[in-house]
C-alpha cells in the first residue's frame, strides 16, 4: 500500500476552504472537517475513517475508494459526488444531500440514511444491508437491483 500523501490525522480543519484541492490518499482519520468546503476536491482513496464532516460541502467531490467508515456526514452536501467503491459502513448520513451522487459498488451497510436526499442517485451494486433508510428520498434513484425507484 502506498504511503499517505498528506498526514492530517486528527487535525482540526473545521470551516477550512479546501475546494478543488488534491487530497487523494490523504490520511484524514478522525479529522474535524465540520463545515469545511471540500467542493470539487479529489479525495480518491483518502482515509476519512471516523472523520467529522457534519455540514461539510462535498459538492462534486471525488471520493472514489475512500474509507469513510464511521464518519459523521450528517447534513453534508454531497450533490454530484463520486462515491464509487467507497466504504461508508456505519457512517452517519442523516439529512445529507446525496442527490445525483454516484454510489456504485459502495458499502453503505449499517449506515444511517435517515431523511437523506438520494434523489436520482446511482446505487447500483451498493450494499445497503442494515442501512436505515427511514424517510430517505429515493425518487428517481437507481437501486442495487437495477430498477429505478418511483
Amino acid at each position: 500500500m502506498e504511503a499517505s500523501k498528506f498526514n492530517l490525522q486528527g487535525e482540526d480543519l473545521s470551516g477550512a476552504n479546501l475546494s478543488q484541492a488534491d487530497l487523494s490518499k490523504a490520511d484524514l482519520n478522525q479529522a474535524d472537517l465540520r463545515g469545511a468546503d471540500l467542493s470539487e476536491t479529489e479525495l480518491i482513496e483518502a482515509n476519512l475513517r471516523g472523520a467529522d464532516l457534519r455540514g461539510a460541502n462535498l459538492f462534486a467531490a471525488n471520493l472514489s475508494e475512500a474509507d469513510l467508515r464511521e464518519a459523521d456526514l450528517s447534513g453534508a452536501k454531497l450533490f454530484g459526488a463520486n462515491l464509487s467503491e467507497a466504504d461508508l459502513s456505519g457512517a452517519n448520513l442523516s439529512e445529507a444531500d446525496l442527490s445525483a451522487t454516484y454510489l456504485g459498488d459502495a458499502d453503505l451497510s449499517q449506515a444511517d440514511l435517515n431523511e437523506a436526499n438520494l434523489r436520482s442517485a446511482y446505487l447500483g451494486e451498493t450494499d445497503l444491508s442494515g442501512a436505515n433508510l427511514h424517510e430517505a428520498d429515493l425518487s428517481g434513484a437507481t437501486m442495487p437491483d437495477g430498477t429505478t425507484h418511483d
